[in-house]
């Protein structure tokens, strides 16, 4: 198993997962999130970038797999990313060893770094809270709730708190606050998109980037987008352990004996080479013979 305790969180790898906790101090996205156990064929690729206090150890997950991600759309600053984990100075060569251990791992289960089909991470906790600005968004897995503040505007508080069911909800987008700009949470009626700035859309929350709280409304996004009607998600699907568990067998088919001895090759070219340890190299070759 691997390992990295850091202030900022703890990584670990027992060879099938990869478990994710906050520091202390983490940013609160992050907290909010919680721990995060992430599949092997979740992952996509891992690595590790120095700089002049430690660096940065980063997994990179497989398009489509995390519903945070999906909402987040490449906007997350490292200090909110659930995936990024500031290393200290003194822990950079455990940091490469955690990089060496997942990699083998890829290796040997040959996961594909594409994207998938399905979401393979369950998201944020319901009930689920986050936003800022202008109110706060809740979301309890049937009914998206906008509570306003005193700074939201009067076409906002006039009819007192928003409330709609899950399926007048056509999509969900989060844009957070960059530079003088507001940013949104804003949720798309079935009857089609509003016209009005968010600060006046009462199906919208305004981000004014005050806070790092405001990050929260990312998950309130994450938690509904999976839920919504063809959402790539395998949340409820009772099938979803065994196609993680399938997923886990080697590629090839049981009745497949030429693929099966090809994989035994290759497994025994990186055993040769280094890649696997003697102990890796065996396990992994048990399971083709299994198969076999």
């Amino acid at each position: 198993m691997a390992e990295i305790i850091q202030r900022d969180g703890t990584w670990t790898f027992d060879g099938d997962t990869v478990r994710i906790v906050p520091g202390g101090k983490a940013h609160p996205v992050r907290q909010e999130l919680g721990e995060i156990a992430v599949p092997v064929q979740a992952v996509a690729g891992v690595s590790f970038e120095p700089d002049r206090k430690g660096g940065r150890l980063r997994l990179r997950l497989r398009g489509g797999a995390c519903p945070v991600l999906r909402a987040a759309d490449g906007r997350l600053k490292d200090g909110a990313d659930p995936y990024a984990l500031t290393v200290e100075k003194d822990r950079t060569g455990v940091a490469e060893y955690f990089v060496d251990e997942l990699r083998n791992a890829l290796l040997i289960e040959q996961v594909p770094d594409g994207p998938v089909d399905r979401f393979l991470l369950p998201g944020p906790a319901l009930p689920v809270s986050g936003g800022g600005g202008d109110g706060t968004a809740s979301f309890d897995g049937e009914s998206v709730r906008l509570t306003w503040n005193w700074k939201a505007e009067e076409s906002k508080t006039a009819g007192g708190p928003t409330t709609f069911p899950l399926p007048r909800i056509a999509g969900v987008r989060w844009m957070p606050s960059i530079g003088l700009e507001n940013g949104y949470l804003r949720f798309e009626p079935v009857e089609g998109p509003v016209s009005a700035p968010p600060k006046y859309d009462t199906y919208a929350l305004d981000l004014w980037g005050i806070s790092k709280k405001e990050h929260t409304a990312v998950l309130v996004a994450a938690a509904v987008l999976m839920r919504l009607p063809g959402a790539r998600a395998a949340l409820d699907a009772p099938e979803a352990p065994a196609a993680l568990t399938k997923a886990a067998e080697p590629a090839a088919p049981a009745g497949d004996h030429d693929a099966l001895l090809r994989r035994l090759r290759e497994l025994g070219e990186l055993h040769r080479a280094g890649v696997l340890t003697d102990e890796e190299f065996s396990t992994a070759k048990q399971a083709v013979l299994r198969s076999m």
